[in-house]
């Protein structure tokens, strides 16, 4: 009974996604009353991250962001399920991609390279960045834990413009044997979730004591990929600007932690600076620091 039940929601989601924008938007302002003024879904959350990481702003300022983040969430959320069945044509309207004459000069000399992004504006619609680019692009994703249908509805979305889904716990074999292939790769990959509270690379991030996964570093820095930074800028509603940032052409070169230290640096400006379309919803500060960990400082880290 569970599976069927299962079946027909994707299968909703499936004809859900048909809808025009005009209607999937003002569903979108009807889920936001619902969401936010009726369930109060995470509303403890994601003030309480919010509050944590701009202590310096007024409590006022604290529900604008707050609310303006559940209207962007409903966005973000029927938008991704847009992606089922939007076209080419829609997309090219919709989104556009800066920095791939980069991305393609590597191609040329048979070089992969490592994308990090993180859960920022509309991260789906980046899996059409393969109708774009000439590498391989292979997307790391968390697997769906006990909804086998759902999983497959939102990696049959991610890869129906041709990209590779990677489960998180493959993503370093993979970026290693796949580098040996004849095809150029780009391990996209979003390095902002939360890791196990074992976790030996701790830093302060948006002034909370904060744990990191250290396996981009690492992976980096034995495969010498070059590391690119994703960011995703939200022009309009539906309409976005990605743009491909380079951080290291030749990580081998660099001290490996600083090579997630300026990832963290990048994120955190980019969430300074409008606040509202990162995924606050999130339980990212769930750990303690273990006693026997050091917190890495940033800024004396780059002095030493």
């Amino acid at each position: 009974m569970g599976k069927f039940f299962r079946n027909l929601i994707v299968l909703f989601l499936k004809a859900f996604s048909h809808l025009p924008f005009s209607v999937l938007y003002l569903l979108s302002d009807f889920f936001f009353v619902i969401l936010f003024h009726v369930v109060g879904y995470r509303k403890k959350v994601v003030y309480t991250n919010l509050r944590n990481s701009f202590p310096e702003k007024t409590e006022q300022e604290i529900d604008v962001i707050a609310r303006k983040y559940y209207h962007h969430l409903c966005d973000m959320g029927l938008e991704a399920i847009k992606l089922h069945s939007i076209s080419h044509e829609e997309l090219d309207k919709r989104i556009t991609v800066n920095g791939l004459e980069t991305l393609e000069a590597y191609f040329r000399r048979q070089k992969s390279v490592i994308l990090l992004g993180m859960h920022y504006n509309n991260w789906e619609w980046s899996a059409s960045l393969q109708r774009l680019a000439s590498h391989q692009l292979l997307m790391i994703y968390n697997p769906v834990r006990n909804n086998f249908e759902m999983e497959r509805f939102i990696l049959g979305m991610r890869e129906r413009f041709g990209g590779l889904s990677v489960p998180v716990h493959k993503s370093a074999r993979t970026a290693i044997q796949f580098d040996k292939t004849g095809r150029p790769g780009i391990l996209w990959l979003a390095a902002d979730q939360t890791p196990f509270q074992t976790s030996k690379f701790w830093t302060l991030f948006l002034n909370q004591e904060t744990p990191f996964f250290s396996g981009p570093e690492k992976i980096a820095y034995k495969t010498n990929q070059p590391v690119f930074f994703h960011h995703t800028k939200k022009l309009a509603r539906g309409k976005y600007e990605v743009n491909l940032i380079e951080l290291f052409p030749e990580p081998e070169k660099e001290n490996p932690e600083d090579i997630l230290l300026t990832y963290i640096d990048t994120m955190e400006q980019i969430i300074k600076e409008t606040p509202e379309y990162w995924l606050w919803s999130h339980r990212r500060w769930k750990h303690s620091r273990p006693d026997d960990v050091q917190m890495i400082d940033r800024k004396t880290h780059r002095q030493a």
